[in-house]
């Protein structure tokens, strides 16, 4: 057991590792809160979405700005659903910055299974990962998505993209495109305007 002498605390080898555990357990458990995001916070969820898409080595792809965040998630009738994670001021970034994380979701419908949520970014700053913040917001869109009858909650990640892959299979994500052979199509730009083209407006 440590013990104090002259002022100062002396250990032996089994009481500091066990201090060590204890603060190795405090850094690793850095308070946070995740909260629903407020029109005020699309400036730092668009900077995190600028970090997101420089991650994933598509950083030119981001089209959107904070005001078209405010626009389509805070009308009357929203296009998605945020939270974000946030830590104390004690514990903000190196650049200042307290809103360390955050994941964007929406409702779908499955013909087969009934009401259902896509996950369409989740992210959390470097040096804030590793201490529980992503799992964290998943967990919350989670029980959002529980609450309101959803069958399931999907998403989609890249294939060389193994840490976040690692991430939700860890907590319990099934790989449909080994599964059941899915493919992810999309159609985009001319691709799109083509097609709208094609409309018999009937």
């Amino acid at each position: 057991m440590p013990y104090l002498q002259t002022g100062k605390l002396l250990f032996n080898r089994k009481s500091t590792t066990s201090v060590l555990w204890s603060v190795l357990n405090l850094v690793l458990k850095m308070d946070f809160t995740v909260r629903a995001a407020k029109p005020e916070d699309c400036k730092d969820v668009h900077r995190m979405i600028k970090e997101l898409a420089a991650y994933d080595k598509m950083p030119d792809h981001v089209q959107t700005s904070h005001e078209d965040l405010e626009k389509y998630g805070f009308s009357a009738n929203p296009a998605f659903q945020c939270f974000v994670a946030e830590v104390p001021e004690e514990h903000k970034s190196k650049e200042g910055h307290t809103t360390v994380g955050y994941i964007v979701y929406f409702y779908t419908f499955s013909t087969w299974k009934g009401r259902s949520m896509y996950l369409e970014d989740i992210y959390v700053m470097p040096e804030f990962r590793g201490k529980g913040i992503g799992k964290a917001l998943l967990s919350k869109v989670a029980a959002v998505a529980r609450e309101n009858q959803c069958v399931h909650l999907q998403l989609t990640v890249l294939d060389w993209n193994t840490p976040s892959q690692g991430f939700y299979f860890s907590n319990g994500a099934q790989d449909l495109t080994t599964i059941v052979g899915w493919r992810v199509l999309r159609f985009n730009g001319d691709a799109l305007d083509k097609l709208a083209k094609k409309d018999p407006k009937n």
